[in-house]
């Protein structure tokens, strides 16, 4: 996958656990368009191995002279997200993809409401600009466990007062998504990002309520799961590999030199599935994009968040 080659020209503590960065092209020109609701992958490497995250853009879709993203250091991070925040400072070279939009807004939509929890307001921000410049109408429902790690929501209501509600949990804050999603005009889109349960909860609302499926847009970029180890045989590369606890099973075919695609990396978007040729065991399945009905099939996986309990398998790659 081509990459663009980035310098670190700004890094701000917004809150006590999300840090924000400013890139800049090392040839010094443009950075390609993108659209709100767009990504990068970030390629890290970090004592000799490479991790790729996935991150939203976040500033203005008009500038494209610098990219913006924000990270949170997780609690149990493999190992990213600590060294973006331990370890990137100012003048550090980096590696990215191009921009890639897996949520992009309906531009069609009569309405467009946004709800966001936590880290999950940051493909938002970019989003907002477009909204902004069509002159839609919309709403954003942002929710945040404490005021200390209210990301952006200072500057989010300064520009957007009216438009916006926080809820904060530590204050007794609930969004409430029956009386919210019940009482839009029809022609109403609504996106979701944050953690799971929200996400799960919108997506679940919105379907009993009888909204269109395709009004209903969500995004969650996963981390891959720590497991047992296991090791897995590639097919046509006619290679065993092993794929360690920490590992993800794409991390690891990346790593034995197989070149395997990609696009979001976090078990959304459906690039990296493979076909199961064959396994003996457990196939454990963490994304979002496959059914109940092929998950079930044992048939397919993908090897950005997925893993296995197994002795046996063989993928075609």
């Amino acid at each position: 996958m081509s990459m663009i080659d980035v310098k670190v020209a700004a890094v701000e503590q917004v809150t006590p656990l999300v840090k924000h960065f400013t890139f800049v092209r090392q040839d010094g020109l443009a950075f390609p368009a993108f659209s709100g609701g767009s990504h990068v992958v970030v390629s890290m490497n970090v004592g000799g191995r490479v991790f790729r995250n996935p991150y939203s853009l976040m500033g203005s879709p008009a500038d494209t002279s610098a990219y913006h993203i924000s990270v949170r250091k997780q609690e149990h991070s493999r190992g990213g997200s600590l060294f973006m925040h331990e370890s990137i400072e100012v003048g550090s070279s980096l590696q990215i993809t191009y921009p890639v939009n897996l949520f992009a807004l309906a531009k069609k939509a009569h309405k467009h409401i946004l709800i966001a929890g936590g880290i999950g307001i940051t493909p938002f921000m970019s989003q907002l600009f477009d909204l902004h410049r069509l002159n839609a109408n919309f709403e954003l429902h942002y929710a945040y466990r404490s005021p200390e790690h209210g990301a952006f929501a200072d500057q989010l209501k300064a520009s957007y007062g009216s438009q916006l509600r926080c809820y904060t949990d530590s204050q007794g804050g609930r969004i409430d998504l029956l009386a919210l999603l019940s009482k839009q005009p029809l022609g109403t889109h609504v996106y979701v990002c944050g953690p799971n349960p929200m996400v799960v909860a919108v997506i679940e609302t919105a379907k009993n309520l009888g909204w269109p499926d395709n009004t209903i847009h969500s995004e969650q970029f996963l981390s891959p799961g720590v497991g047992e180890p296991f090791k897995i045989h590639l097919k046509k590369s006619e290679i065993e590999v092993h794929v360690p606890a920490d590992m993800s099973m794409l991390e690891a075919i990346e790593l034995a030199g197989v070149e395997a695609d990609y696009l979001c990396r976090g078990g959304v978007c459906g690039r990296c599935e493979v076909d199961v040729l064959e396994s003996d065991g457990a196939l454990l399945h963490h994304d979002h994009f496959l059914t109940d009905a092929e998950k079930a099939s044992g048939k397919k996986i993908m090897p950005c968040v997925s893993r296995a309990r197994c002795q046996k398998l063989v993928l075609d790659l």
